[in-house]
């Protein structure tokens, strides 16, 4: 990996890192759904213009049922599920228990693709319900029912984008990364926003809030985006999933430092753990 792509790798994490940050400020204004809503119809109109600027949009027509299924469950279900959790946890934990995505990535696949099942993927699955549970029973929140629901969404939010990253594997491999990306925020954002409509945002939009959709939406969704195309084709898939590692270390510093948030031993533990499971299943995956 060349020095660019490396900080680029570093400024992506630390962009998706601080999607936690704005999610926090501006879900229990606008509320889980209509934030992600307008998060995603920003985004979708942007991404759309560019890949139609260099001739790359998707054919709609042809796959628009696979577009709405992966616009469901890689966009529209863990948006708002990570939005409504946030509400109820730290930003910083949210963000933890996000980064188990790779764990379920390797149960998912090998369940539906019959992919082998090594002892390193057990042992790396294993270490990640310890550190689960270890960042739920020492993090500085106490454990009532409202926080084990909204620990019990983050994960689901992870383990849809597993079935995500599996279902683009086996339907979306004759089209390049920035088509799969558009056609799955479009679906996404057809979905998600005439809820708004049934779900109206319950609070009073400011200035703050305005400007943590638009860095949501911008920064966040289109510019991280450009960068993770350009990683994948520049450093490959394998190299750029590391940003798993780094997305949950910027939330912690980006929560604790703009946000007050705490952060005790149980979260460091639950932390270091939770990452330790990834390296474990990611070195599988590249042997």
């Amino acid at each position: 990996m060349s020095l660019l792509d490396l900080l680029l790798l570093i400024l992506l994490s630390a962009i998706w890192g601080a999607s936690y940050l704005f999610t926090r400020i501006a879900g229990p204004v606008l509320g889980p759904i209509s934030l992600m809503a307008i998060r995603l119809f920003i985004a979708a109109g942007m991404l759309l213009a560019l890949a139609r600027s260099i001739r790359q949009a998707p054919d709609f027509r042809a796959r628009w049922r696979q577009f709405l299924f992966i616009g469901a469950i890689g966009n529209a279900i863990p948006f708002v599920l990570i939005a409504d959790a946030v509400i109820h946890l730290n930003a910083s934990i949210a963000a933890i228990l996000n980064a188990t995505g790779p764990l379920f990535t390797t149960i998912v696949s090998t369940l539906w693709l019959r992919e082998r099942l090594g002892l390193r993927k057990i042992l790396g699955a294993g270490v990640g319900i310890l550190g689960v549970s270890i960042l739920v029973g020492w993090s500085p929140l106490a454990v009532t029912p409202t926080v084990l629901l909204a620990t019990g969404q983050a994960l689901l939010a992870a383990l849809s984008y597993a079935l995500t990253a599996v279902y683009a594997r086996r339907h979306f491999a004759d089209l390049s990364p920035l088509q799969a990306a558009v056609g799955q925020v479009c679906g996404g954002a057809v979905l998600l926003t005439p809820l708004m409509i049934v779900a109206p945002p319950p609070g009073a939009v400011t200035w703050p809030i305005t400007l943590s959709v638009l860095a949501l939406a911008v920064p966040c969704t289109v510019v991280a985006y450009f960068i993770y195309f350009r990683l994948i084709a520049n450093a490959g898939p394998t190299k750029t999933s590391t940003v798993a590692f780094l997305i949950p270390l910027f939330a912690v510093v980006w929560a604790a430092a703009l946000l007050g948030e705490p952060v005790n031993f149980g979260v460091l533990a639950g932390l270091g753990v939770i990452l330790l499971s990834v390296w474990l299943v990611l070195g599988a995956v590249t042997k």
